[in-house]
């Protein structure tokens, strides 16, 4: 292991890079984030391979995406990682060989500050850390987390060895900040939505859609609980609910950004900021229009996967001049660099790929060599979709739409269509049939080397669909019809005639 290691990793949720002013935003949302970007690195080519959160940090912790842990959705059999069979033996070879196991058998003092495993259920994520921190469900935002991180560091910063993850659900939805914190960002918001988009898109269809923007139903019970905030709309009606949409997903991240700056300042209190390497990224981003969703994370696309990645090392040359790494990584890849820099192995089960060389010494972050040709991009929780993004092109790949009525492959040229507006699939024939193929070649490759032979994509289809439209196709079906879309509710019907009858599972008690 290395003499010392001090690290800290802040988990902001649902942080889209393209709201932050160093990855070109122009709104004051992130001054603290921007200054350690300035004397970091900034990871322009940061994706998730699996979405949205438990899929997510399941990856991060494993090493290993979705296809190899089983753990995909947020229901079902899917949201739990395969069982490892005769493999297990006394001990877990996917938790020993866990991000934070790995950390710890250096003799680096692991920690972690998140609700996320309570919430999810998802108790894998606690393999190797040595110290757990979460305050029942009472510690989701900023203002509950901070005191927790600042008490920590006072107790630990000085050790010679530690490394601290810190999670806050700040910008995730609801938008909770108020109208005047808002005011102060003044405007600038994205004003690619226009009032001829904003029509378009209120006559589509699908959970968080413009005429659902809070799930299937403007007057459920949650629907109403998140109206409550003065920055959230149960539908979009007017281009100001889309002010107001920015507005509060913008105050969030500017919440999480004043807890970052907090944290920066008692590092500095303790004396160790020169010494501590500090990473800022995310489990997912947020849609807010890109193929009809507003509000969300559904679908296996550029902005629900893109995250921000902000790495601040004064001891490496490649993460400590303020540069831009243009490479494509998976957060897997970030973990897997991570590791090699404490001078641990990366586990040979990890499908993440170490480019700790660029962080050292900056050695391919400007041309794009320091990263992948492609990356797979899955999500499995509200729909079943796996994507291909590379170069400037996003093809996806869709075996449930989530009853928003998407085809199954579309096509989309980010450079001239940055907000997936014109589906290319049907005019650009050999783009996709080869895009089409290599994502066959990746399963195939990815089953091979798995411990099952079964895609739990495959599990989550054969369970009834995507967790979040369980037992929801009737009663959306009626309103799709009482609101003048009967076209689609009959498309739909045909699409899924069993879940349109109100066979299949139904939601569980707690949704």
């Amino acid at each position: 292991m290395t003499d010392s290691f001090r690290m800290i990793w802040i988990d902001i949720d649902t942080l889209r890079p393209d709201h932050l002013g160093c990855y070109g935003y122009e709104r004051p949302t992130s001054p603290n984030m921007d200054e350690l970007a300035k004397e970091g690195v900034r990871l322009e080519g940061l994706y998730t391979s699996d979405s949205p959160c438990l899929p997510s940090r399941s990856a991060l912790q494993t090493g290993m995406f979705g296809i190899h842990t089983g753990a995909v959705g947020h229901g079902g059999t899917a949201a739990d990682p395969f069982s490892e069979g005769l493999r297990r033996g006394f001990q877990s070879p996917r938790a020993f060989h866990s991000f934070a196991s790995v950390l710890s058998r250096q003799k680096i003092w692991t920690a972690t500050i998140s609700v996320f495993a309570q919430r999810h259920s998802a108790m894998h994520w606690y393999s190797g850390f040595n110290e757990v921190i979460q305050d029942g469900y009472n510690t989701y935002f900023s203002e509950g987390v901070t005191p927790y991180a600042l008490e920590w560091l006072k107790r630990n910063a000085k050790r010679d060895s530690w490394f601290l993850h810190v999670h806050v659900w700040d910008p995730h939805t609801p938008y909770t900040a108020s109208e005047e914190m808002a005011e102060n960002l003044g405007d600038h918001r994205p004003n690619w939505i226009t009032q001829e988009i904003l029509e378009k898109h209120q006559k589509l269809a699908g959970p968080h859609s413009a005429s659902e923007t809070l799930g299937f139903d403007p007057d459920s019970d949650i629907s109403k609980y998140f109206s409550r905030f003065p920055l959230m709309s149960p539908t979009l009606q007017t281009l100001e609910d889309i002010d107001r949409m920015f507005d509060g997903y913008d105050t969030g991240i500017v919440r999480a950004d004043t807890m970052v700056g907090k944290l920066m300042n008692e590092l500095d209190e303790q004396g160790v900021i020169d010494d501590t390497a500090v990473v800022i990224s995310s489990d997912h981003g947020e849609n807010f229009g890109e193929l009809g969703v507003y509000c969300d994370h559904q679908t296996a696309d550029e902005y629900t996967h893109h995250l921000p990645g902000i790495i601040r090392w004064p001891e490496l040359k490649g993460a400590s001049h303020g540069g831009a790494d243009t490479g494509n990584h998976y957060q897997v890849d970030l973990a897997a660099s991570i590791l090699e820099l404490a001078g641990a192995q990366v586990p040979e089960s990890w499908d993440g790929v170490s480019f700790a060389d660029s962080l050292k010494n900056g050695t391919g972050q400007q041309d794009g060599t320091s990263g992948r040709d492609s990356l797979v991009l899955s999500a499995a929780a509200w729909t079943v979709q796996r994507s291909l993004r590379w170069e400037n092109w996003l093809y996806m790949n869709t075996r449930h739409d989530g009853y928003h009525c998407f085809p199954e492959e579309m096509l989309f040229d980010l450079t001239s269509d940055p907000h997936l507006q014109n589906d290319l699939a049907k005019t650009e024939l050999e783009i996709v049939a080869s895009a089409s193929n290599r994502l066959k070649e990746w399963k195939e490759e990815m089953l091979a080397s798995s411990i099952h032979d079964m895609d739990p994509h495959d599990v989550v289809l054969q369970e009834g669909g995507p967790f979040h439209v369980w037992g929801q196709l009737p009663a959306y079906l009626d309103r799709l019809r009482s609101t003048g879309r009967e076209p689609i509710a009959n498309d739909l019907a045909m699409r899924y005639p069993e879940a349109a009858a109100g066979k299949g599972p139904k939601p569980p008690w707690f949704y």
